[in-house]
Parts: structure tokens; C-alpha cells; sequence
């Protein structure tokens, strides 16, 4: 009997150490993120919480101006290289499970409501294809053909809407398109003239309803009311600038959904030292900030309370914290030299900053400024949390 249970016991370790070995470790995806590593074609997968890399994965193109979107379930991270590469990578097993050239210069993309399309917003040639998210397979391209139709415009600010579709603007043409894609194979197109100058990037509000393009020509902005598309895009914050002599600009400001904090909207001014607020409701102007220089991304903690910014050069060694009641600067912070990018962890206790030429990622305290954690990673750029999956307009 005893020899019987000591025989059991001897099979059930050998058994969890076969498993151990045949398969990456148990554990669940929403603690985890991405930090690109622009300098060598690379990502690291992190753990949030213990603030450490878990994984390297190499080969993944020229990321030079990488983004990626996460599937449904928060395992597999779609990277858009600057290179036209789509790279889905499990996160689990640190691996790149498929890969694909799908354009010669490409800028990011998005995930459908469904978790079922992946798609990408590309330069060369112009225009939004539209994957299957399982196998990669194209299902859907649409050049973004304009004026007598033998142009294509750059394609910027593509963001998932509700129902299964996309919404992009076109930088030279000057228009926002709308894509249905709820039959892949036959999108339906809703195209938008006329919005203003060089639409540089979009967002797309927390609930899906409005698509906001930032316009790099002319100040202002164009709003589309996604559930009243009948009615038009209309021009926003037209003139924010006019009397005043805009500054170079060293590095195009980004818009998200991250910016919008409660019933407000903080957006950066093109050529400008500000910040804008934005009443949701009405969609007027309803205050400026005064920050250290030109903002890139003004991303607002999750709960709203404050809302933080990095910026162009010369300035891009700082990142200023912006209080939403009071509506000032109350911290500055210098995490490192060129700082490209910031994110919250999913409930906001922290925020990641990636450093580029200190080759670092560093971990705030957002409520005492307190430095947490400090990261090694080569050249890091943009950071991405799997939280995201569940949010849209990320």
C-alpha cells in the first residue's frame, strides 16, 4: 500500500514536470505589457506589477514609429513596424507566432469591436487593409484614393469605432473616411471632404461616439458625431491660435482617447506652449494650460484626476502633471533624456516613461511622484499594457 502511494506520488511530480517544461508558465495575461525597443527591431513583455521583463522577442522589423493593438483576451500584441511589418506575438510564450509584409511604410492600426479584424493605417502604399486576427489573412483593402483617383494620401489617425468599424483620416486629401466592416469582404465607405488642412492623427472618445482629427495646416479641429454621420464633420477650436505666431515644430503631436479625463478633453496646441481644454458637452474651449514646451501626448490618468505630458524637442527631457481642478502645472518630473512615451497601469497607482537615449523605462508613484522602478531596455519608445484590449480607441 505504501509502496503503491510512494509510486503515485513519484508520478504525479514527474507528470507536472513534463507539463512544466512543455508549455510556457500558468498565469494570466491582464498584469502584462509591452515596451518596444525601437533601436533593435524588439520588444520586452513585462509584468506591471513586479515591474521586471519576462521575455524578449526578437526580429520584429523597423520600429522606428511602432504601435500595436491587443486581441480580446490579451494574449497576442499585433505590432505595426514602420516597415509595413505585422507581427502578432504571443505574449505567453514570448514568440512571434505569425508575421507579414503588408506595406512599404506603415504608422499603426486597430482592432475591431469583436477582436476578430486587425487593421493598418499605411503611408506607401496609402490607404487601410484589414486582416483576419487569427491567421493574418487579408480580407479587405482600401487604397485611399483621392481627388481625380490616381493619388493616395497618407493615411493617419485610424481608431476602432462600435459595429465592427474603422475610422481614419487622410493627411493629404483632407478628408476623415468611415469604414463599416461588418461583411469584410464588402466594406461599405462613408467618406467625409472638405474637414480642414492635413489631418495629422485622430481619437476617438471613450464611448465610441466622437471622432476628433487634429488638423497640422491650420488651427483647429474636425469633430465627426459617429451616431449622427448625416450631419457632417464640423469644425472645432477654429482660429485657437490666430493673432499669435506659431513656433517651429520639432515633432508632430499625437492625439488618443487617452486624453480625454471626465467631461473634458486635453489636447496639445499645434506650435504652442498650451495644452486645450475641451467641454465634451458642447465641444468649446474652455481653458489653455501653460506647460514647459510643445506637448507630443497629454494622456489623462485613469480615474481623471490629472493628466500628464511629454514634449518636442528641446524640452523632451521633462514630462509636466497636469491637476484637472486646478488646471496648472503642479509637478515637473525628469525621468531621462527624449522621452517618447508614457502609460498608466490599468487602475493608475503608476505610470511607465520610457527614456529613449538613457536606454531606461521608469516607474512613478502617481500619487507621491516617488520613483518605483527603474528598467533596462534599448532605445524604448512606445509602452502598451494589456488593459487596453478592453478600451476603445486603443
Amino acid at each position: 500500500m505504501v509502496a503503491r502511494k510512494l509510486q503515485a506520488a513519484w508520478l504525479a511530480v514527474a507528470l507536472f514536470t513534463v507539463s512544466g517544461c512543455a508549455g510556457p508558465t500558468l498565469r494570466g495575461t491582464g498584469d502584462l505589457g509591452v515596451i518596444i525597443e525601437r533601436a533593435t527591431g524588439s520588444v520586452q513583455v513585462v509584468d506591471s506589477s513586479k515591474r521586471l521583463a519576462i521575455a524578449s522577442v526578437q526580429g520584429l522589423g523597423d520600429l522606428s514609429h511602432a504601435s500595436l493593438v491587443y486581441s480580446r483576451d490579451g494574449r497576442y500584441a499585433y505590432v505595426f513596424g514602420r516597415d509595413g511589418g505585422l507581427s502578432k506575438v504571443d505574449l505567453l510564450r514570448g514568440v512571434i507566432e505569425r508575421r507579414i509584409m503588408q506595406a512599404g511604410n506603415s504608422i499603426g492600426g486597430a482592432i475591431s469591436q469583436d477582436g476578430t479584424l486587425v487593421a493598418a493605417q499605411n503611408y506607401v502604399p496609402g490607404g487601410v487593409k484589414v486582416f483576419s486576427a487569427d491567421t493574418l489573412e487579408l480580407l479587405a483593402d482600401v487604397p485611399s484614393a483621392y481627388g481625380d483617383g490616381d493619388q493616395r494620401s497618407k493615411v493617419v489617425g485610424l481608431a476602432d469605432a462600435p459595429g465592427n468599424r474603422f475610422v481614419w483620416s487622410l493627411f493629404d486629401a483632407g478628408e476623415i473616411w468611415v469604414g463599416d466592416f461588418s461583411e469584410p469582404a464588402k466594406p461599405r465607405i462613408q467618406k467625409f471632404k472638405d474637414i480642414g488642412s492635413q489631418p495629422y492623427d485622430g481619437l476617438i472618445t471613450p464611448n465610441g461616439r466622437f471622432y476628433l482629427a487634429g488638423l497640422f495646416g491650420e488651427d483647429g479641429m474636425a469633430l465627426l458625431d459617429l451616431w449622427h454621420p448625416e450631419l457632417g464633420a464640423r469644425r472645432i477650436l477654429d482660429g485657437y491660435g490666430k493673432g499669435q505666431e506659431k513656433l517651429p515644430v520639432y515633432k508632430m503631436p499625437h492625439l488618443r482617447g487617452w486624453a480625454v479625463a471626465g467631461r473634458y478633453a486635453y489636447v496639445p496646441a499645434i506650435g504652442r506652449h498650451e495644452v486645450l481644454v475641451l467641454d465634451t458637452e458642447t465641444w468649446l474651449e474652455v481653458a489653455r494650460v501653460q506647460v514647459a514646451g510643445q506637448p507630443v501626448f497629454v494622456i489623462a490618468r485613469p480615474d481623471g484626476r490629472q493628466v500628464w505630458v511629454n514634449f518636442a524637442f528641446p524640452d523632451n527631457a521633462n514630462v509636466d502633471v497636469i491637476d484637472v481642478e486646478q488646471r496648472r502645472v503642479v509637478k515637473q518630473l525628469a525621468p531621462g533624456k527624449a522621452v517618447l512615451h508614457m502609460e498608466f497601469t490599468p487602475r493608475g497607482e503608476s505610470v511607465w516613461i520610457s527614456a529613449r537615449d538613457d536606454n531606461r523605462v521608469v516607474v512613478y508613484d502617481t500619487q507621491s511622484f516617488a520613483q518605483r522602478g527603474v528598467l533596462s531596455a534599448e532605445s524604448p519608445s512606445g509602452i502598451f499594457f494589456t488593459a487596453r484590449a478592453a478600451r476603445i480607441g486603443f
